[in-house]
């Protein structure tokens, strides 16, 4: 597929999610007349409008491949982002990345306060949990419980918060590329990973016939760090919503640094066709996510 036929596609496809995401946060975040209403707030600032909202859209893809419902895939897509943004609320946190902007608005601290901050993330860590565990989410009680363990799994210390702590101590330490690589494995290719992962759990496909999806994860992972380090080097602050070139000033090691710009361009590259690859037993319904692959590594923000 073209690389603009990928792009328009994943942006139709991306535009709808983005709306249907927004409208089940609004309702599932209505402000209630009571002293919690900043801690509310608080929470809507940062789940609604903004960002990418790939991962949704990862899940929904994933899901055309074995027909499951529209409904079930919006749920556990909203459950990720859930996931996805606390992460975000509690990053920018001056106790970790102090960021003062955050797609475009003031980061959560900034327009509420950090103790607001802390609890809004924490409130949508647990809603997360919440809706897949919902029976709205999947009718059979152990596809629900095989989700939420898998979620919690990318989201702890063997995944996503395992990779921030790395994070963190890379301002201390000098990583090799091998350890960078574990590094965003961890960060963002285990919430990438739930996203395809969720639709065979829910579609019952056993662990040992995801190997190719497993593959497809890893490698968009991968790329869509790539891409996100060269646009913190070559990018527009302005697109991208959010300060750029922080890790080169706390002197953190990245694909770019380790590589060259030119080396880890070419290396994001490689990636999406080998994600692609592992697609080949599939048809036109994986047309979706051989154009997110693509559109990871020629995004601007």
């Amino acid at each position: 597929m073209e690389r603009s036929a990928a792009g328009a596609l994943v942006a139709a496809r991306a535009a709808t999610v983005a709306a249907d995401i927004d409208r089940a946060f609004d309702a599932l975040l209505a402000v209630p007349d009571d002293p919690r209403h900043r801690l509310y707030e608080a929470m809507r600032h940062a789940a609604i409008g903004g960002g990418k909202r790939l991962r949704p859209l990862l899940v929904q893809a994933t899901c055309d491949l074995f027909n499951i419902s529209r409904e079930s895939a919006l749920r556990v897509g909203l459950a990720i982002e859930c996931i996805h943004v606390y992460s975000l609320v509690h990053d920018d946190l001056p106790a970790m990345d102090d960021d003062d902007m955050r797609r475009g608005k003031p980061t959560v601290h900034k327009a509420f306060d950090e103790a607001s901050a802390i609890l809004a993330g924490d409130c949508l860590h647990d809603l997360a949990f919440e809706i897949l565990a919902d029976e709205q989410t999947h009718p059979d009680a152990f596809v629900r419980i095989d989700l939420v363990k898998a979620l919690a799994v990318a989201s702890g210390p063997v995944g996503m918060a395992g990779g921030q702590m790395m994070d963190l101590e890379a301002e201390k330490a000098r990583f090799d590329l091998a350890t960078v690589t574990r590094l965003q494995n961890l960060k963002t290719g285990a919430l990438i990973g739930f996203c395809v992962d969720a639709a065979a759990i829910m579609a019952r496909i056993p662990v040992e016939a995801r190997t190719g999806l497993h593959g497809y994860a890893r490698d968009i992972g991968l790329a869509f760090q790539i891409a996100d380090d060269l646009l913190d080097v070559e990018g527009d602050a302005a697109l991208a919503g959010k300060a750029l070139g922080k890790d080169a000033a706390a002197g953190k090691e990245t694909f770019v640094s380790l590589l060259g710009v030119d080396r880890a361009r070419e290396q994001g590259r490689l990636l999406v066709e080998q994600a692609k690859a592992h697609l080949h037993g599939h048809g036109a319904e994986a047309d979706l996510l051989r154009a997110i692959a693509d559109y990871i590594v020629e995004r601007d923000r």
